[in-house]
């Protein structure tokens, strides 16, 4: 796993094993927890290597019908986790995108599997005051609805980064300009094309699938 600071500059593509001159070779899965701004990250990381964005959230909500937070308060977590799976499986057998995922995505081991065969996966981290600071402008949270925000978010920080970790690449998210975090993951996604060539490079007789 490779950890990238936001910086002022990077590169506007990259090549190899994961991007080629047409887009991704295969999806971009940002994870992390709420309020680290894999949404609005995601935009426009997609508008720099000019391919889809989709966003996890907005497709479960699409698919049945209503928000997140009805389907927490009508059916419960487990049949929620459950159409996530599904919705993001199928996002991942289609054509490579740059996918944001909700932040209890990536704690299914299914879900883990799937994204490490069909996608790379960046950890967008952030600090607890932060993350915070960004949740608090929305209202439609179900998990923090719960207790205390800070306790809470806690928890889960305690929870799912160890897991979160097990990402391809992690950037961390800085309360600043949307754009530095963007460079970030666009530097480290380079760095990992320059240190995993792509197949064809590295078996030039073609023999590897």
């Amino acid at each position: 796993m490779n950890s990238i600071d936001p910086g002022e500059s990077g590169p506007n593509e990259t090549t190899g094993e994961i991007t080629g001159q047409n887009g991704p070779r295969r999806s971009i899965v940002l994870v992390g927890l709420m309020g680290a701004g894999k949404t609005c990250i995601g935009r426009r990381l997609a508008s720099r290597l000019a391919c889809p964005f989709v966003d996890a959230d907005a497709e479960i909500e699409k698919a049945a019908g209503c928000t997140i937070e009805d389907i927490f308060e009508s059916h419960g977590e487990a049949a929620f986790r459950d159409g996530e799976r599904r919705v993001i499986a199928r996002i991942l057998d289609g054509s490579p995108v740059v996918l944001a995922t909700g932040g209890g995505a990536y704690m299914n081991e299914e879900t883990r599997a799937k994204i490490r065969q069909q996608g790379i996966s960046v950890w967008i981290r952030a600090e607890l005051d932060l993350l915070l600071r960004r949740t608090s402008r929305r209202n439609n949270r179900p998990l923090l609805k719960r207790g205390d925000r800070r306790q809470i978010m806690g928890t889960l920080m305690a929870e799912r980064y160890p897991v979160y970790a097990e990402a391809d690449l992690t950037v961390d998210s800085k309360d600043g300009p949307p754009d530095e975090t963007v460079e970030a993951v666009l530097r480290a996604l380079n760095e990992r094309s320059e240190d995993r060539p792509n197949r064809q490079e590295a078996d030039p007789a073609g023999i590897a699938q």
